[in-house]
Order: structure tokens, then sequence, then C-alpha cells
């Protein structure tokens, strides 16, 4: 049936900072998700190669230290270009399965340089075709220490079914601006990828909702001390100081009235899966459509840049 979508929430462990091996996975999992008839599956946020954890347990803002430099060289190398294809495969399994898939990855971006790296969020649509990578507006806290700041250009929602699809990463949940730039385009199922944790989906996934009258699916990345790979750069310093269990999930659904399809989930690596009725969004639009009957865009109306930002504009 149109109305209804199946989706999955990949709440699994990266390989960290591997990224052949993170792929790897995650090909795995589109297969799995697709066997249980997935329509949308969803990955955390930079799940490939996997979140910037050393920043906070080794002095990361430290300045000129061959650790950090050696760690964050590390991770551009494992960071994915999309230019050069290393996300065909991953393509070509959503096009065998007709799955659309949000997958969060750190992007080396040629046409910044090829040496930054960026926290993006890439739409594949079911034709195997990539639609939208949304390269993070604002690195949270330490992140910024590692990755930079994106652009305007992947504000883009998709059609999947009857649904208008849109994503953000991270705290980004929390820029009210960003959030209507997707509402405006007729978004009604967000999704928000986090790099893990409770404390990152337990509000916002049902504030969103309510805000937006939509379905919200947050998913999170799993992440403990016994991940890390042993071949990482300055291993034992990160071992030595990380807590046993540094993402612990809370992936979960909620519902255009703001109420749980799926409650956060803890501490289990798998899919998770849930069926969104988009007829739900009609109904709750009735009272309150937060860029429709219940705006007033003759006074406060919000301006989007979607130009790709880039340091040289060639004139051949």
């Amino acid at each position: 049936m149109e109305n209804l979508l199946n989706v999955a929430l990949a709440q699994i462990a990266p390989i960290w900072l591997d990224k052949k091996a993170t792929l790897e996975k995650v090909a795995v999992t589109i297969e799995e998700a697709a066997q249980n008839g997935s329509e949308l599956v969803v990955f955390g946020e930079a799940l490939v190669p996997g979140y910037p954890f050393w920043l906070a347990l080794t002095n990361g803002a430290e300045w000129n230290t061959k650790l950090n430099k050696e760690l964050h060289a590390h991770y551009v190398r494992n960071s994915v270009q999309i230019e050069t294809g290393e996300l065909n495969a991953i393509c070509e399994l959503a096009r065998t399965h007709s799955i659309a898939i949000y997958l969060g990855i750190m992007e080396r971006a040629k046409d910044r340089g090829g040496h930054s790296i960026y926290a993006s969020l890439v739409y594949i649509n079911p034709n195997g075709e990539i639609k939208s990578v949304h390269r993070k507006l604002q690195p949270t806290y330490d992140e910024r220490l590692t990755w930079a700041p994106g652009d305007g250009n992947g504000l883009q929602v998709h059609p999947l079914k009857q649904f208008t699809i849109g994503g953000l990463n991270c705290w980004e949940n929390w820029m009210p601006l960003p959030r209507a730039a997707l509402y405006g385009q007729g978004e009604n199922l967000h999704v928000a990828v986090w790099p893990g944790s409770l404390h990152n989906t337990k509000d916002i996934t049902r504030f969103i909702a309510r805000e937006s009258r939509s379905y919200v699916i947050s998913v999170s990345s799993l992440m403990t001390k016994h991940d890390f790979p042993k071949d990482t750069p300055h291993y034992n310093q990160i071992w030595g100081k990380a807590p046993d269990v540094l993402a612990n999930g809370g992936s979960c659904v909620a519902g255009p009235d703001g109420e749980w399809v799926l409650e956060p989930v803890l501490d289990k690596e798998g899919l998770l899966c849930a069926t969104l009725d988009f007829n739900r969004v009609y109904e709750e639009r009735q009272n309150f459509d937060p860029v429709g009957h219940y705006s007033r865009p003759d006074v406060t109306k919000l301006t989007v840049n979607r130009e790709r930002q880039s340091t040289v504009d060639f004139k051949d």
C-alpha cells in the first residue's frame, strides 16, 4: 500500500576508523533490511568510519601535538570520497533491492580540496541514485577540532511513496531554521541521525514530531571501548581514558502526534523496524501545520542559501 512505509533503523557499531570494513558491515545490514521487507534503512551520524571519540579522551584541543595530528590524518584517510565511487557498492545495493538509504559518513570532499572532512548525511533513492549530500552546518563543540562546517546545499527533501523525507545531523536537529527549511519543502518524515546515546534522542525526537506533525526517525550508533581496534593510532591512550560505554543507542520513532511508535532501544545491536502510515500525517495536520494554515509568511519568512560552497570559482 502506498500510504504504508516499512522502515529499518540500523543501530550498529562501526568498525571504528576503518572505512573499508565499516562499509562492508553497512552492506550486510542493507541486505538484512531488504530481506525483512524494509523500504528505507537509516544509519547513524558519521557511522563511516565512526565518531571522533578520541577528542574528549586525549586532550584533543592541545596545539600542534603529534598524537592529535596522527589521529586526525588517520581519520581523514578513512573518510569517504564520493566522487571517486566509494559509495558505488552501496548505491548498487539500493538499486538491486529497491530500498532507500540514509547513511552518515565522514566526507572528504574534492570540491573543497580533498583534505578537510565533513559530517555528511547521504540520501540514496531506491533507484540507487545519490540525491543529496547534506554536510553538517555546524559541528558541535569538540567536533570542530576535526570536522569542517558545511553548507545549505543538502537541505533538500525527497519523495518516498506518499512521504516526503528529509534529514539532519545530530545537534542540527535543535536548530529551528534548518528544521523550518525542510518543513517548508513539505517534509513529513524527518530523519535525525546521531552518534549515539539516549540523552540525545529521548526528548528531541518527540519534540520535532509534535512541532512538525511529522514522523521522526532517530537513529544512533553503538560504541564501547571494546570496539576500538587495537591497531588504532595511540590505542593505549584512548583505551585508558575511555568509559566502558561511549554510545548506548537510543534509536526510536515518534508519530505525528509526538507519541512513541518505537520507544528508544538501548544497548542492542541490529535492525529496529516499524511500519509508518502516511494517513496519520494528514490527521495531525488538521489542527496544526507549521508551514501551512498555522503560518504567517507575511510576518516571518526564512531565506535559505542552498549553493554548494567552494573556495574557488573557475571561469574556463
